[in-house]
C-alpha cells in the first residue's frame, strides 16, 4: 500500500488513547509515519506530540472512510465499540487497510465477521481485535504453549489469571453495557457460528472454566478471551486435531473465592437496572483512570498448562499494569508488527496469534512482556 501513513491512532485524547499515543511516541523508529485522529484538534494537541493530527468523526462515514484511505495499519481506541466501531470497521475492510482495536465486547466481534470478514479478505485487509490484555496475553500465551506441545495430537490447554488492577471509565462503561445485552450477545453468537465454514477433521473447544482448586481456587472467566483463543484454533493447523482449551480467574483462599463470584453477580445484576447502571457509571466516567502511582503497582501473571502427545508444559505470561500501560504496549506494538513485520499473508477477520504470531510475541518480549517455560 502506498498511502501517507503506515499508522494513524484513532482516540488518542482518550484514557487509554493516550497512553497508546505516548508509547507509539517511544517506540516508532524514526522512519515510521504515524498520526493522530480524532474529532477535536484542541484536544489531540494537548498530548504535545510532534505527529500530523487528522480529523474525523466515529458518527461521519465519509470521514472514516477518507482515513482509512491514507494508512496502512488503523488503530482505534475509540469504545464501547458496539456503539462506536462498526463504521470504523466497515471502512478498513473496503479500503483494504489493517484495523486494530481493544474491544473485549463478543457481540460486537461475532457482528464484526458476519458483516465484513469476506469484504476484508477480498481486498486484503487484517482486521484484528482484542490487542490488548483482551486477548493478547490469552492468545499469544496458548500459541506459545501449544509450539511446545508435539504436533499433530490432541491438544488441550488450561489459563490461569492473577492480577491486580484498577479499571478505568472507559472499561467500565464497556463491562456495563456488555451485561446489559446478554441476549443480543447469544444471538450474534448463534449467527457466527451458522456463518462459520465447518472445520474439517479437526474440532476445537474453547470456553471458561469449571470451578476447581490447583493450590489456589480457580473461578470461571466468561471472557472475550477463550472466543478469541477458540478461533487462532480454527485458523491454525497446528493446534492440532482436537483443541480444547478452558480460562480461570485464580485466587488463593475460598472466601476470595467466594468473595469474588458474588462482587461478578451483583454487579452483572445492576447492570440490568438502568438507575443503578448510571450511578456505577458515574463513579468512574470515561476518560479517567488510575493513577501513574497505582498503575506502578499493577501486574498481570496468567499460567497456562498444556498438555498432549503424553506430554506436559507449563509456561507463563507475565507483565505489569494489565488495564493500561501494558495494554498501550501491546496495541503499539501490534500496530508496528503489521506495518513493518514478516507476518503470515492471511487477511479477514483474524486474531493477533493468526494474523502475527511469533513476530509479536518476540516484539513484546522485547518490550517487557514475559513468555516463559516454566518448571513441572
Amino acid at each position: 500500500m502506498d498511502r501517507p501513513y503506515d499508522i494513524v491512532l484513532f482516540g488518542a485524547s482518550g484514557f487509554t488513547g493516550a497512553l497508546t499515543a505516548a508509547y507509539l511516541a517511544r517506540a516508532a523508529g524514526p522512519g515510521t509515519r504515524w498520526a493522530l485522529a480524532g474529532r477535536d484538534r484542541a484536544k489531540l494537541e494537548r498530548l504535545g506530540l510532534d505527529v500530523p493530527i487528522l480529523i474525523a468523526d466515529a458518527a461521519d462515514a465519509a470521514s472514516l472512510a477518507e482515513l482509512a484511505r491514507q494508512t496502512r495499519v488503523l488503530v482505534t481506541t475509540v469504545g464501547p465499540y458496539m456503539t462506536h466501531g462498526g463504521p470504523l470497521v466497515a471502512a478498513c475492510a473496503e479500503a483494504g487497510t489493517h484495523y486494530l482495536d481493544l474491544t473485549g465486547e463478543p457481540d460486537f466481534v461475532d457482528r464484526t465477521y458476519l458483516r465484513h470478514h469476506d469484504q476484508a479478505a477480498r481486498t486484503g485487509a487484517k482486521i484484528v481485535h482484542a490487542c490488548g490484555f483482551d486477548s493478547i496475553p490469552f492468545d499469544l500465551g496458548v500459541l506459545h504453549t501449544v509450539s511446545l506441545l508435539p504436533e499433530d495430537v490432541p491438544l488441550s490447554v488450561s489459563g490461569f489469571l492473577r492480577v491486580s488492577g484498577r479499571p478505568s471509565g472507559g472499561t467500565l462503561a464497556t463491562a456495563m453495557s456488555m451485561f446489559g445485552r446478554a441476549p443480543q450477545m447469544a444471538e450474534a453468537a448463534a449467527q457466527r457460528r451458522a456463518a462459520e465454514p465447518p472445520l474439517k477433521g479437526r474440532k476445537v473447544s474453547s470456553a471458561p472454566g469449571g470451578l476447581r482448586y490447583v493450590g489456589g481456587w480457580a473461578l470461571p472467566m466468561p471472557t472475550v478471551d477463550p472466543s478469541i483463543v477458540g478461533y487462532s484454533a480454527r485458523l491454525l493447523d497446528r493446534y492440532g486435531p482436537d483443541f480444547s482449551y478452558r480460562q480461570h480467574y485464580a485466587v488463593r483462599t475460598l472466601p476470595q473465592a467466594l468473595g469474588t463470584a458474588a462482587g461478578a453477580g451483583a454487579f452483572a445484576a445492576l447492570a440490568m437496572i438502568p438507575p443503578a447502571r448510571r450511578l456505577i457509571q458515574s463513579r468512574l466516567r470515561p476518560g479517567e483512570g488510575p493513577s501513574p502511582e497505582r498503575r506502578a503497582r499493577s501486574w498481570f501473571k496468567v499460567t497456562f498448562l498444556g498438555e498432549g502427545g503424553g506430554e506436559r508444559v507449563v509456561t507463563e505470561v507475565a507483565g505489569g499494569d494489565p488495564g493500561y500501560d501494558e495494554t498501550a504496549k501491546m496495541l503499539g506494538e501490534s500496530a508496528l508488527c503489521l506495518a513493518f513485520d514478516d507476518v503470515p499473508d492471511r487477511a479477514g477477520q483474524l486474531t493477533t496469534a493468526s494474523a502475527m504470531g511469533r513476530p509479536l510475541i518476540d516484539r513484546l518480549q522485547r518490550a517487557g512482556i514475559s513468555f516463559v517455560r516454566k518448571a513441572g
